[in-house]
């Protein structure tokens, strides 16, 4: 059985940081590519970083020089380091795991910014 579990989600003032994390369990965890996604209410989810199983790394514009993604392998966990938050990145963030055909999803942690 398949079980991504993120944590670390919070409230937090505009300007802070906080730390996502996913444990994996069930997959080859070193071969799949991961990701973090987010959805804010009345909003369609959206890639906010990604992770190849190789470790290479991409986000969307509205993160870059603020959030960083990070994987163990030998954890077989992913984080997600959030800093200098904004209102605009309240969301609920899911932990995403693909890999071909197999695509598998976390049941998200909130994060809330807001002072």
């Amino acid at each position: 059985q398949v079980q991504l579990v993120e944590s670390g989600g919070g409230l937090v003032q505009p300007g802070g940081s906080l730390r996502l994390s996913c444990a994996a369990s069930g997959i080859t965890f070193s071969m799949y590519d991961m990701s973090w996604y987010r959805q804010a209410p009345g909003k369609q989810r959206e890639l906010v970083a990604a992770i190849t199983s190789r470790g290479s790394t991409n986000y969307v514009d509205s993160v870059k020089g603020r959030f960083t993604i990070s994987r163990n392998n030998s954890k077989n966990t992913m984080a997600l380091q959030m800093n200098s938050l904004k209102p605009e990145d309240t969301a609920v963030y899911f932990c995403n795991a693909d890999r071909r055909s197999q695509r598998y999803w976390g049941q998200g942690t909130q994060v809330t910014v807001s002072s």
